[in-house]
C-alpha cells in the first residue's frame, strides 16, 4: 500500500512540474538536432574485400581441402594484427604522401573484419571525404597484399574487390534521427530526475497531504491563504458624493 502511495506521490509531483520535463526535452532534442544536422560533418566508409587462400591456389579459386581452409581461417586473426602495424602503414604513407595521413591515423582508423567460417575479409576506412576514404583503403589493401609474402613467406592474400571512388554512399554517421531519439530518452530521464531532485531538497509543507505524509497526523485546522491585496481592499474606504456637495464614507 505504501509503495502505491509513493508512486502516486511521484506521479503527482511530475504532473505539477511537467513543464520542467517538457522544457528539458525540447532543449535536449533541439540541441541534438542542430548539432547532428548542422555542426557534425558526415563520415563515409569505403570497403575492400580480400580472400585468404592457400599458397598453391590461384586467385579466384577455392581449395576444397578442409584442413587447408581451416588453416587459412586461423591466419585471418594473425593478418588482422599485422595490418595494424607500421610494417604495412609506413609503406602506405611513404608511397602516397598526397593523402596527407600519418601511420598512427591509418592504424587507428582501419577496420579489419571477417565473417566467421569464411576466408573473405573486409577492410574499411572512414573519412569525411568518400573519395579519400576509397583511395586510402585501396592503397592499404594493395600494400597489404604485397607485403604479406615478405612477412609470412607465403603468398595467399588476393584482392577481390576494390572501393569505387566515384560511388557516393550514404554516410555511416551521424545518424540524426537516432541521435534525436536517444537524446529524447535521456532528456526525459533528466527532466524527471530534476523534478524529483527539486522535491527532495524542498522541505516546506504546502498542503494537508504533506502534513499527513510527513507527520502521520490528521489536519485539524486549516488557515486559508490571504493575499495582501485582499487586506488592503478591505481597509480602503470608498468616498461617495452627496447632493449638498459633501461627502460620505462607506466601507467596502
Amino acid at each position: 500500500m505504501s509503495k502505491e502511495l509513493d508512486l502516486k506521490h511521484y506521479l503527482s509531483l511530475i504532473r505539477k512540474r511537467i513543464w520542467i520535463v517538457i522544457a528539458v526535452i525540447i532543449l535536449g532534442t533541439t540541441a541534438s538536432g542542430v548539432i547532428s544536422y548542422m555542426l557534425l560533418k558526415p563520415v563515409y566508409q569505403a570497403n575492400t574485400k580480400l580472400i585468404v587462400n592457400s599458397a598453391n591456389d590461384k586467385p579466384g579459386m577455392l581449395q576444397l581441402d578442409l584442413n587447408a581452409i581451416n588453416t587459412n581461417i586461423s591466419l585471418i586473426n594473425t593478418y588482422k594484427e599485422i595490418i595494424r602495424t607500421p610494417a604495412i602503414m609506413d609503406m602506405v604513407v611513404k608511397k602516397h604522401p598526397e593523402y596527407n595521413v600519418t601511420t598512427d591515423e591509418l592504424m587507428r582508423n582501419i577496420r579489419f573484419s571477417s565473417v566467421n567460417g569464411t576466408q573473405v575479409v573486409t577492410l574499411s576506412y572512414p573519412h569525411t571525404n568518400y573519395k579519400e576514404a576509397a583511395r586510402i583503403v585501396n592503397a592499404i589493401s594493395e600494400e597489404f597484399q604485397n607485403q604479406i609474402p615478405k612477412i609470412m613467406k607465403v603468398d595467399n592474400v588476393y584482392l577481390l574487390h576494390m572501393a569505387n571512388e566515384n560511388k557516393l554512399p550514404a554516410p555511416i554517421k551521424p545518424n540524426p534521427k537516432l541521435n534525436i531519439a536517444i537524446c529524447f530518452v535521456i532528456s526525459l530521464l533528466l527532466g524527471v530526475g530534476l523534478v524529483l531532485m527539486l522535491d527532495y531538497f524542498d522541505d516546506t509543507v504546502k498542503t494537508e497531504a504533506d502534513v499527513e505524509r510527513y507527520l502521520g497526523l490528521p489536519t485539524l485546522v486549516l488557515v486559508p491563504s490571504i493575499r495582501e491585496s485582499d487586506l488592503r481592499g478591505k481597509q480602503k474606504r470608498r468616498i461617495i458624493p452627496t447632493k449638498a456637495g459633501g461627502t460620505s464614507h462607506a466601507s467596502n
